[in-house]
């Protein structure tokens, strides 16, 4: 069991745990005025933070590990994301009531366009924190506004974005609450560029492990093309597909590239065990 889990989540997964939603959490004024200064403030501040990692990059080892350290400690008080699969955010979705599609922050500051691969959640019949919110951010340049989708089209576009190799993360605002889904990738998401490309942890391992099952896998190596964190290796010895265990965040995205459904996902803590470091 994580250590969310154990902190938040009486019993079960933290981020199935209804009270890490509640009414109460997302009304509490110090997490409106967070959130508001968030959206707020994000672009410049997300802008900050590629600069800062690239100087980390270059810092002496001794304060690398530092600054990573406190970052992690930060953010796990804060703002932070762990990455679930297709069946865990349609748990998610049985508890949440209401469903909005924003524009993603991390894609304005990195691609310098409005790209809508972000969800905001809530158990209120209304998404809680749109009006602390600058109109002008709703509009964006496309002048979409803020969409309000049912849970089923939400979760058809988050099936298609994982086709197309995004990642599904929840995200606090000021832990435990959960008030947000993306849809990650390495070349565009502040937390994966911080997290796999600078160890600097800002999302989180997922609850589960993929593994290929060589009886099926053909070694085509369409999953390697699809996964996000460098887990999917190939074996030319074997001509077989496998999976670095120490490596993977569970996210399952490496399943919809598999036209042999060779690839499954087991429990983190079950299938560690199971799994070498290199699990074939």
């Amino acid at each position: 069991m994580c250590e969310f889990c154990v902190r938040h989540g009486e019993g079960k997964r933290w981020y199935l745990n209804a009270r890490n939603y509640g009414e109460d959490l997302a009304s509490d004024l110090r997490r409106r005025r967070f959130f508001r200064e968030f959206f707020q403030g994000f672009e410049d501040w997300g802008r900050k933070s590629l600069s800062d990692l690239e100087r980390l990059r270059r810092a002496p080892s001794p304060v690398q590990a530092l600054v990573r350290w406190r970052v992690g400690r930060r953010m796990r008080k804060q703002h932070f994301g762990q990455v679930v699969p297709m069946e865990e955010v349609e748990g998610v979705f049985q508890i949440v009531n209401s469903v909005v599609r924003l524009p993603c922050v991390c894609r304005r500051v990195t691609q310098g366009k409005e790209a809508r691969y972000c969800f905001g959640i809530s158990v209120s019949p209304a998404f809680e924190y749109a009006a602390d919110l600058d109109p002008s951010y709703w509009k964006g340049p496309e002048g979409a506004g803020m969409e309000n989708l049912s849970k089923a089209e939400a979760l058809g576009l988050m099936r298609d974005f994982e086709k197309e190799g995004l990642v599904h993360s929840v995200w606090t605002f000021l832990t435990p609450f959960i008030g947000g889904i993306c849809n990650c990738d390495r070349s565009d998401c502040l937390a994966m560029i911080s997290t796999v490309g600078h160890d600097v942890s800002v999302m989180f391992k997922g609850h589960f492990l993929a593994a290929v099952d060589w009886d099926k896998c053909t070694g085509c190596r369409s999953c390697m093309r699809q996964c996000q964190f460098g887990a999917m290796g190939y074996s030319a010895a074997a001509g077989k597909c496998f999976v670095d265990s120490a490596a993977c965040y569970g996210c399952g995205v490496c399943r919809f590239a598999c036209e042999r459904q060779a690839i499954i996902l087991s429990e983190r803590a079950s299938a560690a065990a199971a799994y070498p470091p290199i699990s074939r």
